[in-house]
């Protein structure tokens, strides 16, 4: 036998990033109220640059200038975004809105309206045609801090967590995180349970995120139809909701305003949300922001 065919003696090292801890090992404080599901649903205010930077597209290959796409995107900001605030208001879960921060200068009436819901503001970046891949460590520091910064003026609070456009990092981004003031990302599905991450600079919490019970990957990645999506969040639902009785968890639902705020989806979605709301006794519909303070202070109500 060759060297090339030697089977390896040990197990390839791990990546390093995470502690392993599988699901049998139960941990965490229960929810408010004996509830035994927290779930919280993600809004996406995205803005882009006409003709530069990345771009989430309906119609594909549309040539220079993109009239066609950049509408369908304008739509979610100008109808989409307020239809699906109200629908989140009218089932009473409390928005998450991933904030790209150039919609406080394209559409200062949405942001408005968000903040007159509660809505949790999370830094998702400048403009969503941005990524972090490339940046060198110095410069993606000094654009989670502008972000943070301008949230905080705007808010009058600095956003405690983060959510990367294009879902992007670079080896730096968990250190720069930490450094900057956020405490939580909403980027990855490590878990049904927040994990620690531990860092350079600290620690930060991830929130379970979805990957796929998102619209964004779902619908426009894979050519799901609304009615399909609907079903993946209900099954999704209901399956964490079943486990949960051994332990507390978390859902996430992760949606955008040129997506699911298209009429034809919102019907769609609505009826998902109102599947959900129908369980409000076992479930804490939430924020981000108050599973991380719950998990701080230890459980308490």
């Amino acid at each position: 036998m060759t060297n090339d065919d030697t089977l390896p003696t040990t197990a390839a090292p791990g990546h390093g990033l995470w502690p392993y801890q599988p699901i049998t090992v139960a941990q965490g404080p229960a929810w408010p109220d004996g509830r035994r599901l927290a779930v919280y649903v993600a809004v996406g205010l995205e803005e882009y640059r006409f003709g530069v930077g990345r771009t989430e597209d309906v119609v594909p290959d549309v040539a220079a200038p993109d009239l066609v796409n950049t509408s369908w995107r304008d739509y979610g900001n100008r109808v989409g975004a307020f239809r699906l605030l109200e629908r989140l208001d009218r089932a009473g879960i409390p928005p998450t809105v991933l904030l790209n921060t150039a919609v406080y200068d394209t559409a200062p009436d949405l942001v408005a309206a968000a903040r007159r819901l509660g809505a949790e503001f999370v830094g998702h970046g400048i403009s969503n045609s941005d990524s972090l891949t490339g940046m060198s460590s110095a410069r993606e520091a000094a654009y989670l801090a502008a972000v943070a910064a301008r949230i905080e003026a705007e808010e009058g609070t600095a956003p405690g967590g983060w959510s990367s456009p294009w879902l992007s990092q670079t080896t730096s981004t968990l250190d720069n995180l930490v450094a900057a003031g956020y405490r939580y990302l909403l980027d990855l599905r490590i878990d049904d349970r927040p994990v620690t991450i531990p860092t350079s600079a600290g620690s930060i919490t991830a929130m379970p995120y979805a990957l796929e019970v998102n619209d964004s990957t779902t619908i426009i990645g894979r050519g799901a139809s609304a009615n399909e999506f609907a079903d993946m969040i209900v099954d999704e639902f209901d399956e964490l909701l079943e486990r949960s009785e051994d332990q507390p968890l978390v859902m996430s639902v992760v949606v955008h305003s040129f997506i699911s705020g298209a009429p034809f989806r919102l019907r769609a979605l609505d009826r998902a949300l109102q599947h959900m709301t129908g369980q409000r006794d076992r479930v804490w519909f939430t924020q981000p922001r108050a599973i991380a303070a719950h998990l701080v202070g230890g459980g308490a109500a």
